[in-house]
């Protein structure tokens, strides 16, 4: 699936994407929006985490500009109507609907494919991202108090469902 909007294209991932979407992983997460920064020491690591093919990203002129990431939580057949998604844009992209293109995308391609729930983690310091999730329509399901202590603070954990 292809999804092109006044010159914003959201697509599948693929192999020669890997280079750029590592970038944006180490300019992305830091300490207000996840436990630790996300370096990949190789391509071939991060291709393992995260293989061609499991995340829509969003090009703007054909520059990267943001990723949603989904996988089933767990190997077992018994939860395989659950995606398990992560999302990021560039921080130069931000607030121009490109993180909303990339969750209807995703919402989309999980109705498809008999998805009931999307899932994802949030720490309580991302007022942001817990706002976006929250207008979107996710709901809170679960806390981890004090999960993280990141730059003299301890963060909640948040869990955060869809239902579809």
């Amino acid at each position: 699936m292809v999804l092109t909007r006044e010159a914003l294209t959201v697509r599948r991932s693929n192999l020669q994407d890997a280079a750029q979407l590592m970038e944006l992983d180490a300019l992305i997460w830091n300490e207000h929006n996840a436990p630790a920064p996300v370096f990949w020491k190789s391509k071939e690591e991060y291709l393992l985490a995260s293989p061609p093919g499991s995340q829509f990203i969003a090009l703007k002129d054909n520059k990267l500009c943001g990723y949603i990431g989904f996988r089933p939580p767990t190997s077992l057949i018994s939860n395989n109507h659950v995606y398990e998604i992560h999302i990021a844009v560039h921080p130069a992209y931000q607030r121009q609907g490109i993180g909303k293109s990339l969750m209807d995308s995703m919402i989309e391609h999980a109705k498809r494919e008999g998805i009931r729930k999307l899932r994802l983690r949030v720490l309580s310091s991302n007022l942001a991202a817990l706002a976006f999730y929250k207008q979107y329509g996710f709901v809170e399901e679960g806390r981890l108090s004090s999960e993280f202590y990141i730059a003299g603070t301890y963060v909640d954990d948040i869990l955060m469902r869809y239902m579809l």
